[in-house]
């Protein structure tokens, strides 16, 4: 963040140097001094300050200047900097001109000189004016902005990716206030082609994919290597805990993830059932912690989606969505699910634009003072609830069954049934998404027949669909795409032992975590699989 600037002018070299120096001893740790010698070239030079949204706290002007006297060019910079505080230097002969000025530059101090000590004479008076200016001051911010509507699939798209991946952002919507008007002229940029990233650098990006954020991010979006010892496929909490055993184990560990350490997991607000978290802990945060740990152990990570796997002979080879590949001795496929579509009309077309699949944290701000609902009755469900309960209105759950105790956990049913504003439905479903540009409405199917409600917002959590779609025939999979390991596998042709518990049809390729068939769908049982996996890699790696 660049210091907010002090600004000395004198035309007289000897003196703006003495200025200079004693306000660099006082002053230099929190402030940048600048200089000018002439007050047109002050107020030039304040022109490009102000273009570059660079913070003037004060200015300090000697009176007499060729071209232009200090009281001139204090008046002008009122025009540009009105918050800076302004001080004019005169000398005993130029006093009454000093006092005349205070109204009409609005001067707030006068000096004469010489000001020695500046001890006594300088710093005491600055001091105080410095004092009243920060009260006042609010650092510009440098960080990443977005512009964007509340209701674009897009727009949500880059707010949820930000979001996930613990990049801080303001969001700023051309639908309130007039700031992104002003942004939109400042850069140069099209309203009607949204959204826009504008990054710190100056920099902008208009809708931008995945990873083209990544990249401009500084994450990693290229291998450093083509062969590892084990490749990781999903960053989830299964992911994370191969990487980790993996890397910690001596192996060289490549871990590929397409959006945002943690997984379906990292968009719960809050996990309470996780041993060692007695307060609990977010699912965002416990991704971000074992993120770090995989990676100071010694694993790559690498923002990257896996497009298809093939083996050749020994080897695993991978092909990314950048065109390269990868290759490695073996694979743990760790891509978790994601939620099923809910087949109504009216779904799919305001998805992102109302209708989310998932927590949507980066909604929840939005939702303040409207009515949520959330399709669904499992733990997801009610962690989303409890989140957006703080926010909403009201937050309405709709359930097909009639109660949530045969897919939640007590304490969550406990916290629901205390909190409010969360209203539970029965033998419920929303049949129906409406609106134009975004959602508005909602036909509901209650027992005593169809409703239509107001809606602003609908997240929906109705089953786990599996990924992967991307894998080779080879790779057994259920009925409904869950991948089939150790005892599971039906043709074991290509073994010439039984399956480790955690491998696939494929030897050397292993799975683990809510992709896998007959997995548990708890975040506790997803870390440890991911953990297991290694000994089993181990064990296949021992037997080349």
């Amino acid at each position: 963040m660049p210091k907010p600037i002090l600004f000395a002018i004198d035309d007289d070299v000897s003196v703006l140097e003495a200025v200079v120096g004693d306000l660099r001893r006082k002053y230099g740790e929190h402030y940048r001094i600048l200089r000018a010698a002439s007050g047109q070239a002050a107020l030039d030079t304040m022109i490009q300050l102000k273009d570059r949204k660079e913070s003037v706290a004060l200015l300090l002007s000697d009176q007499r200047m060729p071209g232009m006297t200090g009281v001139e060019m204090l008046q002008r910079a009122i025009g540009i900097y009105p918050d800076a505080k302004r001080i004019l230097l005169t000398a005993y002969a130029d006093t009454e001109a000093a006092i005349r000025a205070i109204n009409s530059a609005k001067i707030h101090y006068y000096l004469n000189k010489p000001w020695d000590p500046p001890e006594e004479k300088l710093y005491p008076v600055l001091d105080d004016l410095l004092e009243n200016w920060n009260e006042g001051y609010q650092p510009p911010y440098r960080g990443v902005q977005v512009i964007g509507t509340r209701w674009g699939a897009l727009d949500h798209g880059v707010r949820d990716f930000l979001s996930r991946n613990r990049v801080q952002y303001r969001w700023i919507s051309p639908e309130v206030g007039d700031e992104a008007e002003v942004l939109l002229e400042q850069h140069h940029l099209d309203g009607a082609r949204l959204p826009a990233v504008i990054f710190g650098d100056g920099t902008v990006m208009v809708r931008p994919s995945q990873m083209e954020l990544a990249e401009k991010l500084g994450m990693r979006t290229r291998a450093t290597e083509e062969f590892y010892d084990l490749i990781v496929i999903g960053a989830g909490p299964a992911g994370l805990a191969s990487a980790v055993y993996g890397a910690s184990e001596g192996l060289r560990t490549l871990i590929l993830e397409s959006d945002a350490p943690g997984g379906q997991a990292g968009s719960s607000s809050k996990i309470e059932n996780y041993l060692g978290f007695p307060g609990g802990i977010s699912g965002e945060e416990l991704g971000k912690r074992a993120f770090l740990q995989a990676a100071r152990l010694g694993a790559e990570i690498v923002t990257q989606r896996a497009e298809c796997l093939r083996c050749e002979g020994q080897y695993r080879v991978i092909k990314l969505g950048d065109g390269r590949e990868v290759s490695s001795s073996a694979v743990v496929i760790a891509t978790g699910v994601s939620w099923v579509r809910l087949p109504v009309k009216g779904a799919d077309r305001l998805l992102g634009a109302g209708v989310y699949y998932g927590a949507a944290l980066a909604e929840a701000m939005s939702c303040k003072d409207e009515d949520v609902y959330v399709v669904g009755g499992a733990n997801s469900a009610g962690q989303a609830a409890m989140y957006f309960a703080k926010y909403a209105r009201s937050v309405r759950m709709i359930l097909r069954g009639d109660g949530l105790a045969k897919s939640m956990s007590r304490y969550l049913i406990d916290q629901i049934e205390a909190t409010d504003t969360i209203q539970v439905e029965t033998n419920a479903e929303i049949i129906e998404m409406m609106g134009d540009t975004h959602l508005e409405q909602v036909r509901i199917q209650t027992a005593t027949g169809e409703e239509i409600r107001p809606a602003s917002s609908v997240f929906i959590f109705i089953g786990a669909a599996p990924k992967t779609a991307w894998l080779p025939d080879d790779v057994e999979r259920d009925d409904r795409g869950f991948v089939l390991a150790g005892p599971d596998v039906r043709d074991r042709k290509a073994f010439t032992r039984e399956p480790y518990l955690l491998e696939t049809s494929v030897p050397g390729i292993f799975v683990a975590g809510d992709v896998r068939h007959g997995s548990v769908k708890r975040v506790a049982s997803a870390v440890g699989e991911g953990s297991i996996a290694i000994q089993f890699v181990h064990q296949y790696l021992a037997g080349f």
